[in-house]
């Protein structure tokens, strides 16, 4: 039997999205047999430090790809924010799972069960290792304190838990669920309060967010950059027409490959409409002056 090697970080929240993966691979083939191979990664090492400080690229994802090269691997499985914008030579990304709820979720010490973050007492502290997500939270609620908190899933739950030092911490809602964690789930951001990151992608060490929405054929895109501080944000809305045909109309490609991803059940035209709509969204926000807004917080992160 053919031995597929699949390669994972070894946080337990990695573990159950690489067993789920694995087991759909299972019954699309059941001729081949997977082995998960786990390993650590500079992320998942440099726990005292915020993640936007260590500057480092694909912290999450490094040592995944120096297996997959060596061939030690033949596939990772990651989640998508922690993927490079760009990936390296020659990587793809073969398959995305069916998405997961998108929106961050909050999560409050026992002592606060039952309220929000609207009424979390002046200057509670929230513990989260993103700046796009404290950016947009400190300019929505200025009588909270933003703090950056570290570790794995289970290591920042019990930080908030036995420690008096975080009123409550922000986690991912798919990552909560994923753990059989949904009744620590106290409050959900929904776009308004707080945009998530690219394709759950981007990373969380730049202050930019989007949230996008399929209605009657037209995929909605709207995509903010905000001082670290929150004081200063801009934010655009744009649309473009997405029709996927039911029949496939264009031949076989040579290049099935887009933005990293190759998906060849999927019409090459829906997928150009969305690249470009991305790309002239990127494009209004930086001629409108979203520049000026990442760099001084580039500067300022480096700074602090």
């Amino acid at each position: 039997m053919r031995v597929i090697r699949v390669g994972t970080r070894k946080s337990q929240l990695a573990r159950i999205q690489t067993d789920s993966v694995v087991a759909t691979l299972k019954t699309l083939y059941p001729g081949l047999r997977f082995e998960i191979i786990a390993m650590s990664t500079t992320g998942d090492k440099i726990l005292d430090t915020a993640l936007s400080k260590i500057g480092e690229k694909s912290l999450f994802t490094k040592e995944l790809e120096h297996a997959l090269e060596k061939n030690e691997v033949d596939l990772v499985v990651h989640s998508l924010k922690d993927l490079p914008t760009v990936l390296p030579p020659g990587f793809t990304v073969g398959a995305i799972c069916k998405r997961e709820n998108p929106c961050d979720a909050v999560v409050f010490h026992p002592k606060f069960v039952g309220k929000t973050l609207a009424t979390l007492p002046e200057r509670s502290v929230v513990g989260t290792s993103s700046l796009r997500r404290a950016a947009q939270l400190q300019r929505k609620f200025p009588h909270l304190e933003f703090k950056s908190i570290r570790g794995n899933l289970n290591t920042r739950l019990r930080k908030l838990d036995e420690q008096q030092e975080f009123s409550a911490i922000i986690l991912a809602v798919a990552g909560l669920q994923r753990m059989g964690w949904h009744n620590r789930v106290g409050q959900i951001l929904h776009p308004e309060e707080c945009m998530y990151a690219v394709g759950q992608e981007g990373g969380c060490s730049v202050p930019v967010a989007v949230h996008t929405a399929m209605k009657d054929g037209q995929l909605y895109m709207t995509g903010g950059v905000w001082s670290l501080d929150g004081s200063d944000t801009m934010q655009e809305t744009m649309q473009a027409s997405i029709q996927v045909p039911a029949q496939h109309e264009d031949g076989p490609e040579d290049d099935p490959q887009l933005v990293g991803i190759t998906a060849r059940n999927i019409p090459r035209g829906p997928q150009l409409a969305a690249e470009n709509l991305g790309i002239s969204l990127a494009n209004l926000l930086l001629n409108k002056g979203a520049k000026n807004i990442l760099d001084v917080a580039r500067q300022l992160n480096d700074a602090h």
